[in-house]
């Protein structure tokens, strides 16, 4: 079986898998990161969601061959020295019900906030399309995505 070296919340990763196998498994079943959550398997439901070059990416739907350059961020990367904004808002505002998809809803605002810390509604919307909550906290979402905005600002 090849390996892989991927870079991993800062950290390389030797990873023994086949090249086709996605990330979402080797984050899961081979490193034990399981904040990622697998959803669907088909990259719409967003529970998946990392950052990938400091992007929002589904990462049921990247194989390791297409990651092997740039930094993967998975929700227990995401911050180093204690909660970012978004996750303090997430927090303040009691976001989630079942809180499934919020690792994904997370890693899609940090990905939103580090490019854009004043979103329109309409920037947010976009931006947040895709990524499924069953439980319909779409309105929370979107006013901890504010609050995390204005802590930016402060």
């Amino acid at each position: 079986m090849p390996s892989f070296t991927l870079t991993i919340n800062n950290d390389k990763k030797v990873i023994s898998a086949e090249p086709e196998t996605p990330l979402l498994w080797v984050l899961r079943d081979i490193l034990d990161l399981t904040g990622t959550k697998f959803g669907c398997g088909k990259g719409l439901c967003g529970s998946c969601t990392i950052l990938y070059k400091g992007n929002s990416v589904r990462s049921c739907t990247l194989t390791i061959a297409a990651a092997l350059e740039g930094n993967i961020t998975t929700i227990e990367g995401l911050s180093e020295e204690g909660l970012q904004p978004i996750q303090e808002a997430w927090m303040e505002l009691d976001v989630p019900q079942c809180g499934y998809c919020q690792s994904g809803q997370i890693m899609a605002a940090s990905a939103l906030l580090s490019k854009n810390t004043r979103p329109s509604d309409d920037e947010i919307n976009r931006a947040m399309a895709g990524i499924i909550c069953r439980c319909g906290t779409y309105v929370r979402i979107k006013k901890a995505i504010q609050l995390a905005a204005n802590k930016l600002e402060e």
